[in-house]
């Protein structure tokens, strides 16, 4: 379970505005890549059961673990909670950059839409975007930072989104249900309608049909 240990340290060496990061949407084989991030103001010496915090902190983890409507409540919740900002880069960004570039471009979005700049970043995976702020990169830290937590529900839910959005100009490949990702649903509508202008061309399994 997440918890406040990686900000408490990196409150401890004197950093103030501590954000966690974290994207959704590296896989699928259409729509954008969005990536979150997000900035509890507190003191993060703090157990996360202490009295001042809000009862939902304790259910908050990573986004993969929570069901949909948990992770829809937490998405208010956290907008309401903490400071946010939400990047996104786009399939022709995906395409042209690759995928890991063009997430690490939706983070540095992410944190450019923040009410006020970061002085510190906590990031999930190995790969961390250039910023103006001292970078760690956090491996499985959706499950181990509360900040990135918040981030991956941010990411998730609001990717979720904008898939659903997508299968209403898009119908017939099951994005409000798949998101994009490469299930059979998904595998059907491709070969019944072809390739959309939201998928990802660069993708091996988008470039074999395009091939066919």
């Amino acid at each position: 379970m997440p918890d406040f240990s990686l900000e408490a340290k990196a409150a401890e060496a004197g950093f103030i505005r501590i954000a966690g990061i974290d994207e959704a949407g590296r896989g699928p084989w259409a729509g954008p890549v969005v990536a979150a991030a997000v900035v509890f103001d507190g003191d993060f010496g703090r157990p996360a059961d202490w009295p001042d915090w809000p009862d939902w902190l304790a259910g908050l983890d990573d986004s993969k673990k929570l069901n949909r409507k948990k992770r829809e409540v937490l998405f208010d919740v956290i907008l309401a909670g903490a400071a946010c900002g939400i990047g996104r880069a786009e399939v022709e960004e995906i395409d042209r950059l690759n995928i890991l570039q063009a997430s690490l471009l939706a983070m540095r979005r992410a944190v450019e839409a923040l009410p006020a700049a970061p002085d510190y970043a906590l990031i999930d995976g190995t790969h961390a975007p250039k910023l103006p702020c001292r970078c760690e990169t956090v491996i499985k830290g959706d499950g181990r930072s509360f900040s990135i937590a918040a981030a991956s529900v941010l990411a998730k839910v609001s990717r979720d989104e904008i898939m659903a959005g997508l299968a209403a100009d898009y119908p017939g490949y099951g994005w409000e249900r798949n998101q994009g990702y490469g299930v059979p649903e998904h595998r059907a509508g491709l070969e019944r309608l072809g390739v959309s202008p939201h998928h990802r061309k660069s993708f091996k399994p988008i470039i074999n049909i395009l091939g066919d």
